[in-house]
């Protein structure tokens, strides 16, 4: 089935015969005077003139070279799109091609955004000016919480134009876990504080991101190493290892030594060999100790007149400042690491600190776990061993000597043969299920919206119940699905991973279906939970699909590049084309609208769709 590298030629073939035997005789008493070195076709013509005895409307005689009927470029630069962002519409999928994808990265590494703890204040304060407005009152108004924290996430991504970073920001948050499955439900501030920190390090160095996931509140809250004590044996008190243990098993090396392709190293015996063990966790433990708040909620001072403390409750901390270290607070002495690496006594907490996390981030294993999570996040479920050791290697050195450079590894991971090659697409080894908040976000960017208040307030849980996904909602810190998991059937049958599988299950499968069926039909593109005396539902405007849902075949290709990027089968098109051609009445023109809805449905639910290649 080979979709993506198909051409679409609508024009006469009897027509273009003619024209191509013009061209071949122009070419041939061209080529006596000046060889062409190039191939002809697909814009590849300079020097061919091209004449034909007639042409018909826009079919002009010059089409037939230019490259002007051919959508692989396109096709493949809405694949790339999907890849590093969350697609597009079809200008800003033409705007990819033109620029080149190495080019398009470079741009995007310059462009930033407004930091999610600015625009929560700036929601908030229209929050409560509408409310007024309408005569409702803020006195028990509660906020900013998770769902707000949701609304600054949705407006960040439907507006701000460094797209990659925001993937890359949600591909990190799926390795270094926080959930509002937990009370940091109830700090939006926090919330949208972690998140800034992945957004300011997705194109810097793995270790500085590293260093402030230790110190920032909400992670130190979450996997319990704030106000984490020194040992005290009279009060039977030892640190706490949980940080520890998750720091090394979900954030750098995992459990077992690997290879730079990913493979596991094993022993004489042919047994993988463990990273790590409970004494290593045990001395790892100590070195996260003394972090308490540096900083204290306003609200909270008169409680700490002065100042916050070790002990401080994470109710009254303000969870957007760094941690502060209370040496007396931290383990003194030796701390005794992996592979014989010793930490001296004597020293502060922090240097302690930024020894373990140096000591960590210089493991070998670093490299190939970091990469195949990262690959898996943008491009495939089962990259190969091949795939795994070019972006390991990017880690470890970006071309100038520097390791854990995030750039280096973006770019070798989007630009590698196995992402960017069409043949990898025929295999049935290759793709991912994508994941649910991905697809809805790629909607509603792709097709252009009704927002007379300009606000892009998604509550976010209505995605996360329906699917099991969204920003924040996994389960556990073992995020939504480990990147090993392998369904019962035909997949772990033949050894190949689908992490996303994980979700996809008889209660969300159906769920996504009534999602889009009721984002699609009903025309809730989605909505807040402030009520329409403050906010409304943003709606679809599908006046330009409309206006060619007159002609099926043009309306399925159209969507066929912005949402499967020429991936769609043959099946598939009978399917939506036989469904799409019955909707047509004389009476009024209801009829395009309905067919545009309808071929929207049935392309998001497809497999074509669901699967990306």
């Amino acid at each position: 089935m080979v979709n993506h590298i198909v051409t679409k030629i609508n024009s006469d073939f009897s027509r273009k015969l003619s024209i191509f035997c013009l061209v071949f005789s122009a070419f041939i008493v061209k080529g006596v005077a000046q060889p062409y070195q190039d191939y002809i076709g697909a814009g590849h013509h300079q020097g061919i003139t091209v004449r034909a005895s007639s042409a018909i409307n826009g079919s002009i005689p010059e089409n037939t070279l230019n490259g002007s009927g051919l959508d692989s470029r396109i096709m493949e630069a809405s694949r790339f799109l999907f890849q590093a962002g969350y697609g597009g519409n079809l200008s800003e999928i033409r705007a990819v091609s033109d620029m080149g994808f190495e080019a398009w990265i470079e741009d995007q590494f310059t462009k930033t955004s407004l930091p999610m703890t600015e625009r929560l204040p700036q929601i908030m304060n229209q929050i409560y000016a509408a409310r007024l407005a309408a005569g409702l009152s803020n006195e028990d108004y509660y906020g900013p919480w998770a769902v707000h924290f949701h609304y600054a996430y949705w407006t960040t991504i439907m507006t701000e134009e460094d797209v990659l970073r925001h993937k890359i920001a949600q591909a990190l948050s799926e390795l270094l876990v926080v959930s509002i499955n937990s009370d940091i439900r109830d700090w939006g501030p926090g919330l949208s504080s972690y998140y800034d920190m992945l957004g300011t390090h997705a194109f810097g160095n793995y270790r500085d991101l590293l260093l402030d996931v230790v110190y920032h509140p909400i992670m130190a809250y979450y996997l319990t190493h704030y106000n984490n004590p020194r040992s005290d044996e009279s009060a039977n008190v030892r640190p706490d290892e949980n940080f520890a243990r998750e720091i090394m098993q979900l954030f750098t090396i995992g459990l077992y030594e690997l290879n730079q392709d990913g493979s596991q190293k094993l022993d004489a015996n042919g047994n993988p060999i463990p990273t790590y063990d409970n004494l290593d966790i045990k001395e790892f433990a100590k070195v996260f100790t003394g972090l308490s708040a540096a900083r204290i909620e306003p609200w909270a001072e008169e409680y700490f007149p002065n100042g916050p403390y070790f002990g401080t409750g994470i109710w009254a901390a303000d969870k957007t400042a760094p941690l502060a270290m209370y040496d007396d607070f931290h383990e003194p002495g030796e701390k005794y690491l992996l592979n014989g690496f010793v930490i001296p006594s004597g020293q502060s907490g922090e240097q302690d600190i930024a020894m373990a996390v140096d000591h960590l981030f210089r493991h070998p294993n670093v490299g190939p776990f970091l990469a195949k999570r990262l690959i898996q996040r943008l491009i495939k479920s089962n990259p190969s061993p091949d795939y795994i050791s070019r972006v390991a290697a990017a880690f470890s050195d970006n071309g100038s000597g520097v390791r854990g450079d995030l750039k280096a590894m973006i770019k070798a991971i989007l630009l590698d043969p196995e992402a960017r090659a069409g043949e990898a697409m025929l295999a049935a080894d290759q793709g991912m299920l994508r994941p649910p908040m991905n697809r809805v976000i790629q909607l509603v960017k792709s097709l252009p919206l009704e927002n007379n208040r300009n606000r892009f307030w998604n509550n976010g849980f209505t995605v996360l119940n329906s699917t099991g996904h969204h920003i924040f909602g996994a389960p556990s810190v073992f995020n939504f699905y480990l990147p090993d998991h392998q369904p019962v059937g035909p997949l772990s049958q033949v050894g190949l991973a689908s992490p996303e599988m994980k979700i996809h299950n008889t209660s969300t499968g159906p769920q996504y279906f009534n999602l889009m069926h009721d984002m699609i039909f009903w025309n809730f593109a989605w909505y807040s939970w402030e009520g329409e005396e403050v906010d409304e539902s943003v709606r679809f405007d599908l006046t330009e699909l409309e206006a060619i849902a007159h002609d099926s075949e043009l309306l399925i290709n159209t969507l066929d590049k912005i949402l499967t990027h020429g991936m769609l089968t043959d099946d598939t098109r009978s399917s939506i084309r036989t469904a799409i051609e019955k909707l047509n009445w004389p009476w009024n023109e209801d009829w395009r609208d309905d067919r545009v809805r309808m071929a929207l449905h049935l392309i998001m639910i497809s497999p074509d769709y669901v699967i990306q290649k």
